[in-house]
């Protein structure tokens, strides 16, 4: 189904347009690599859909500038689920 890469590129970006995806995101729901996806949209799209591609880009950016915060908050959820589970098995007397 994805083997044809115009159409791939731009079924792709139409994706990440749509949905304001990251990379990692439109990779697994096509499950493809993200190395592959993000080629695709940033080299091949430019190519096949010049106004797709101003769109994407600009999602890709917006994704870019934002990637620290969602790592932060990444990191925040993971040591508060930590934290719960320590005291979890404090007060079961583990």
């Amino acid at each position: 189904m994805l083997s044809d890469y115009k159409s791939r590129c731009v079924m792709l970006g139409q994706y990440i347009a749509e949905h304001e995806s990251t990379v990692r995101q439109t990779a697994a729901v096509f499950g493809i690599s993200k190395s592959t996806v993000h080629k695709d949209v940033t080299e091949k799209l430019m190519k096949e859909n010049p106004g797709l591609y101003k769109s994407v880009l600009s999602v890709l950016c917006k994704n870019k500038a934002e990637r620290h915060l969602r790592g932060g908050q990444a990191t925040k959820l993971k040591y508060e689920l930590l934290k719960d589970l320590s005291s979890s098995s404090v007060n079961d007397g583990g």
